[in-house]
């Protein structure tokens, strides 16, 4: 039975994942940001675990960890959350960058840090869900596509180290897909949100699935997921 570490399982894409993995009886540790959105994780999941850190504050997850009990045994990393604001360059303040490199990129690094020494003993997986925006950034999505093309750095260079160790590395880019952040990223853009448009996040899940259940003699790098014609 594997263990898995989540974050962003409370909603949308990370919540498709923790249930599908849930359901079938793996073991998951499912990371909060407070000890209220613990509970309700665990409210959702039974009998998963919860970790309680902010992502926001990176440099903190060390002590935080300090305080709690971590698993002994760790199967996959798989990095769900993120936070999205969109404006051009000439507006953006520091502080909006500052926010999105902190949680979609800092915080990944330390969080797979922190648990590498475990990851490596069980020759496990670090996923990162990355996003189209890793690939290629449009007008006013330069803080945000920053971010998530540094992830995809951190991925290719993490897998490059960690090769001789046996712990795989992949990263997901979904296209847009219908999450509470799309929904987000429509009130930014003035548009209206319809969630039939875009990839179901339950597609999503699969192909993260798909991932992590590959046996050992092969492993997904890299994985676009695009909405369907």
């Amino acid at each position: 039975m594997a263990l898995h570490l989540i974050t962003g399982a409370g909603s949308g894409i990370g919540a498709a994942v923790a249930r599908r993995l849930h359901e079938r009886g793996d073991d998951l540790v499912l990371l909060a940001r407070d000890a209220g959105r613990a509970r309700e994780l665990a409210t959702r999941f039974p009998e998963a675990s919860t970790l309680v850190g902010d992502l926001a504050q990176p440099g903190r997850l060390s002590w935080a960890f300090s305080k709690q009990q971590l698993p002994e045994r760790i199967d996959s990393l798989v990095h769900v959350a993120g936070i999205v604001d969109l404006g051009p360059v000439a507006d953006l303040p520091p502080t909006l960058w500052e926010q999105q490199l902190a949680v979609n990129l800092v915080a990944p690094a330390e969080l797979t840090r922190l648990f590498l020494p475990v990851l490596r003993v069980s020759r496990g997986q670090v996923l990162f869900v990355n996003s189209g925006a890793g690939l290629r950034a449009h007008a006013d999505w330069g803080a945000y596509a920053a971010s998530k093309h540094g992830l995809k750095a951190l991925a290719d260079a993490l897998r490059a180290e960690e090769a001789a160790n046996g712990v795989r590395v992949t990263s997901v880019f979904p296209g847009r897909t219908a999450t509470p952040m799309q929904e987000r990223v429509h009130q930014q853009e003035g548009a209206d949100y319809v969630p039939e448009r875009f990839i179901d996040p339950e597609s999503v899940a699969t192909a993260i699935l798909t991932a992590l259940d590959l046996p050992r003699d092969a492993q997904i790098t890299e994985l676009s997921v695009r909405p369907g014609v």
